[in-house]
This record gives structure tokens, C-alpha cells and sequence, in this order.
């Protein structure tokens, strides 16, 4: 696959939903805590580069991780009702941000408006990344560059996200998912650990948000719709809530399915989405359900 740009192309945004999701997980699954604003997140990284890339002069990793800070940092402006909600009023809350995410880009002209804008491709040290790599006789495309660095992005992600379920952290997480009110009796700070979650997922996705901006080089409002967000939720539904492999598997089904079936035209789509309600009535825990959490690894009874 490394001349095939298409291929490629569908392999990067399959790495970088994976970023996404493992966002949504540290919320959805490891808290508990409801975020159907995926899109919008991912839309903030995505315009922060467009705007940073454009305007300034920084390096492209720093404007990646930048990406992901001011998602957090939007993200905090739902703090308050997010904190006195639950359930799916939180659920309202988290949409309603996502109509108005789209509404501001479209009407603020300064961002392109309805168009969108361009942004520009990513530079590391001198080297563009849509350059074609051509090494002797071998030439690659410039999609390679962008799918071993969302290759690295998706692997420093995984290790988080891993590490953090394993900890005492994703310890309280679990409790508060399981019982908010006995969480608390017990001593745990209820709204300390959904802001965490809440900032960590969202800074998750901004920065893959980043990143899949520079690889399109496009930005627009389109983009990133509530139905977008629907996406990645059903991704997480999929692969299994609070399994971070699970949902590797669940967005290659997600984005490559429906590009193989291209040749059944329309109906591909029905048959995806019959796939996807078989796999929800039959298997409801998702693709790769989330094991039992062991208290002390490598422990028989």
C-alpha cells in the first residue's frame, strides 16, 4: 500500500478516529460521563491548525498538541452544566453544544464561514509532508508521512489510555460510572473526576482533530456535524465501551466497510447499518467487550 494514496488516506483516518475514540472511552466508558460533541472537539483541533498554520509561525507538533488544549479548554465551558446533569439531560446538554459548534463556524467569516478554509500541509524539520517519499527506486506517497506519524500518535494514545484505566485514577473513574452517589458517600471527589475525564477525553480528540486537519487540508463546518459525532459514538458502541482494542477494530469496520462495498452503490449503506444493528442486538457489549477488571495482576485463585 505505499503508492496507493487512497488506501493510505483510509488508513490514516482510521488511526486517528482510533485517537477520537479512545477520547469518547476515557469518558463514556472509564466515567461514565456522556459527550455527544465528539465532532465539535475534533473540529477545534482541526480549525486550530488550519488558523495556527496560517497565521503563525509555530512548529506543526506544537500546534498539534495546541490542538488539543484549546478543545480542553472549550470543553470547560460545559463544565457547569455537564457537572449538574446526568444521564441523558447531560446527554441534551453536549448536543445542543454541537448545533451551535456548527452554527458559529458558519456564520463566523474570519474562519471561512460556510466554505471552510485551507490549511496548510505539515513541515518537520525542512521535510513537507505531501511531498512523495522516493527512496532509489522505490517512491511512496506523501500519505506514508502522515500515516507513521498518526501511527505514533495513536500509540502514545493507546499507552495512556491503557495506563490510565490500570491506575488508581481509572480506579475512581470505574466507581463513579458504576454508582456516582456511593462514589461520593465514600469519600471521592465526584466532580474533580468528571472534569478529569471530561479534559483528558476532549484533549484526546483535539489533537487528533489536529493532525487529520493538516492531512485533508481542508477545513468546513460540514465536517463536523452532530451526525459526525454519531460516528464515533457508534464506534464505541461497537468495539465494546472501555475496551481501548475493541475500538481499533470497531472504526476500521466503521471506515473501511463501507468503502468496500462502493459497488453496490446506495445499498452499501443498508447493508452496513443492518450489520451494525446485528452486531447491537446480538452482541450488545460490542465486538471486544470489556474484561473484568483484575485488582492484582497475575494473581490465581
Amino acid at each position: 500500500f505505499h503508492n496507493n494514496h487512497f488506501v493510505l488516506l483510509l488508513m490514516v483516518t482510521v488511526l486517528l478516529y482510533s485517537v477520537a475514540t479512545l477520547g469518547l472511552n476515557v469518558q463514556f466508558g472509564y466515567a461514565g460521563v456522556v459527550n455527544f460533541a465528539g465532532a465539535s472537539f475534533f473540529g477545534i483541533g482541526a480549525y486550530t491548525s488550519a488558523v495556527l498554520n496560517a497565521q503563525a509561525s509555530i512548529p506543526p507538533l506544537v500546534v498539534i498538541v495546541i490542538g488539543g488544549l484549546l478543545a480542553a479548554l472549550v470543553g470547560s465551558l460545559l463544565l457547569l452544566p455537564v457537572l449538574r446533569t446526568r444521564g441523558h439531560y447531560a446527554a441534551v446538554v453536549t448536543i445542543a453544544f454541537a448545533l451551535l459548534f456548527k452554527t458559529f463556524l458558519e456564520v463566523n467569516d474570519v474562519l471561512g464561514g460556510p466554505q471552510g478554509m485551507q490549511v496548510k500541509p505539515m513541515t518537520l524539520f525542512g521535510w513537507s509532508f505531501n511531498d512523495g517519499i522516493e527512496i532509489g527506486s522505490v517512491s511512496a506517497s506523501f500519505y506514508l508521512n502522515y500515516f507513521l506519524l498518526s501511527l505514533l500518535l495513536l500509540s502514545g494514545a493507546f499507552v495512556l489510555v491503557q495506563r490510565l484505566e490500570r491506575s488508581w485514577i481509572g480506579l475512581n473513574l470505574d466507581a463513579l460510572r458504576l454508582d456516582e452517589t456511593a462514589a461520593g458517600c465514600f469519600g471521592l471527589n465526584v466532580a474533580r473526576w468528571k472534569v478529569t475525564a471530561f479534559l483528558i477525553g476532549n484533549f484526546l480528540i483535539g489533537i487528533a482533530g489536529a493532525l487529520f486537519g493538516m492531512v485533508g487540508g481542508f477545513v468546513a463546518p460540514n465536517n463536523y456535524t452532530f451526525a459526525d459525532s454519531l460516528i464515533l459514538v457508534s464506534i464505541l458502541l461497537l468495539g465494546g465501551i472501555g475496551n481501548p482494542w475493541g475500538l481499533v477494530v470497531a472504526t476500521i469496520v466503521v471506515v473501511v466497510v463501507p468503502e468496500k462495498l462502493q459497488t453496490l452503490q446506495e445499498y452499501r449503506f443498508l447493508l452496513y447499518a443492518l450489520m451494525v444493528i446485528a452486531v447491537l442486538l446480538f452482541r450488545p457489549e460490542g465486538l471486544l467487550p470489556r474484561p473484568v477488571r483484575r485488582y492484582f495482576p497475575g494473581w490465581r485463585p
